[in-house]
């Protein structure tokens, strides 16, 4: 029979293992800002993000933007996603970008923006 001390020793090894052969990427970037590539990239739930983006600020600022299209994506895992939104908008004729954070929790039927600001504010 074996004992106590064996099967933890055992067990933690195991740990161990899963721990060392476990994708180095992958467990650097948990929690971090990744990209969003591919068709997701170009997707319509990005768009509606932008969207989503553009049409928030303009109500709290009492602005015009219209949406244009995102020019990058990235996303956050928190307690949700965090989307970091590159954005171009037309304001009074001429292009411009602006940076949007929208934060989404799905099961909640949650979403807020966060943050909007001009692409050339250092905020």
């Amino acid at each position: 029979m074996v004992s106590l001390a064996a099967k933890t020793i055992l067990i933690f090894s195991v740990f161990l293992c899963v721990i060392a052969i476990a994708d180095p990427i992958s467990m650097a970037n948990l929690g971090g800002i990744r990209d969003v590539e591919g068709e997701a990239a170009n997707g319509l739930e990005i768009e509606q993000l932008g969207r989503f983006a553009v049409d928030q600020h303009n109500k709290k600022e009492n602005a015009l933007l219209e949406f244009a299209r995102v020019i990058k994506a990235r996303e956050q895992v928190v307690a949700g996603t965090l989307h970091h939104l590159t954005v171009e908008v037309i304001d009074a004729g001429k292009k411009k970008t602006y940076e949007a954070k929208v934060w989404v929790k799905p099961w909640l039927n949650f979403k807020e923006l966060q943050e909007f600001s001009h692409a050339g504010d250092s905020s």
